[in-house]
């Protein structure tokens, strides 16, 4: 069974929903207290064994890179003010020489498109699809969760899910349950954006995959869906009928950071885990909420 070595990354979304904060800025680079989305979710795959890290960008995405990159007049004037944690900081964040590489998707075709793009930089080996929009809230992170899950199994397509309002499956990806395999089970099915009375359970999938490079072969030809995009999902479908899918059962907490509530949420969410923020914090929103 091969390790998952690699991680793609979709961020070349235009952000429309952050208007104005994102006509400037990628909605990647909006910060969850002082880290970026793009940092936490990075932060997510190297805790899972993530070795290189493969973003697919757009235009106006460059800060990303250079994120990512050292920045020498930073670390310098650090080092002679003696800001020995705020430099320690930037270190630990930065991958190393070789472990980042970026592709262009050129045009907005969706999600699965965006994946294809990346399939010269994954190669043949499974990887792991990181959504950066969903900031997942667990320790260990919800990656990791689903590389221990995969490797007990012996190998697969994971996808993880986890429970939506029935009244609301027509606006995700919805599994079907089958034989139970720990914190996993076997998918029976996927339908994207069922009607309620037709979806076979209310587990969505949830914006964190590991997927077998034979995905890349059915979207070479894998025509628009939804939206009149490609879409991963229906490329998982045809795939689900050679090979096997589970889902995982995520144990945590979701923040969905494309919506305005979401990452919001996260930002208050993630500040009250911060030690030496959260007694201020807490006692600023017990007065907020008092008015």
């Amino acid at each position: 069974m091969s390790k998952i070595r690699k991680a793609v990354f979709p961020v070349a979304g235009l952000g429309t929903r952050f208007l104005p904060a994102t006509k400037a800025m990628p909605k990647e680079m909006l910060t969850v207290v002082d880290r970026p989305l793009i940092q936490h979710v990075v932060d997510e795959a190297h805790e899972a064994g993530i070795e290189h890290f493969v973003f697919v960008t757009g235009r106006n995405k460059a800060v990303i890179e250079d994120h990512f990159d050292k920045q020498f007049e930073l670390e310098a004037t650090l080092r002679d003010r003696g800001k020995t944690t705020a430099l320690a900081e930037l270190e630990k964040d930065l991958p190393a020489a070789g472990q980042t590489s970026f592709t262009r998707q050129q045009e907005p075709l969706g999600l699965g498109h965006a994946v294809w793009c990346a399939r010269e930089l994954v190669g043949n080996e499974p990887f792991a699809l990181i959504l950066p929009d969903m900031l997942m809230r667990s320790t260990p992170g919800c990656l990791k969760q689903m590389v221990e899950a995969r490797d007990a199994i012996g190998g697969g397509n994971f996808v993880a899910v986890e429970e939506v309002d029935p009244a609301n499956v027509g606006s995700y990806g919805i599994v079907g349950v089958g034989r139970d395999h720990g914190p996993a089970f076997e998918i029976t099915r996927m339908v994207e954006k069922p009607a309620p009375a037709d979806a076979p359970s209310n587990l969505m999938i949830s914006g964190r995959y590991i997927l077998e490079p034979e995905i890349f072969d059915i979207l070479d030809n894998q025509e628009r869906g939804a939206g009149n995009e490609i879409q991963v999902t229906d490329a998982m479908i045809k795939l689900m009928r050679d090979r096997p899918f589970y889902g995982f059962r995520f144990g945590g907490e979701t923040y969905d950071c494309g919506s305005k509530v979401g990452f919001l949420s996260a930002n208050v969410a993630f500040a009250l885990d911060r030690p030496e923020i959260e007694p201020e914090f807490r006692e600023i929103l017990k007065g907020l909420l008092a008015r």
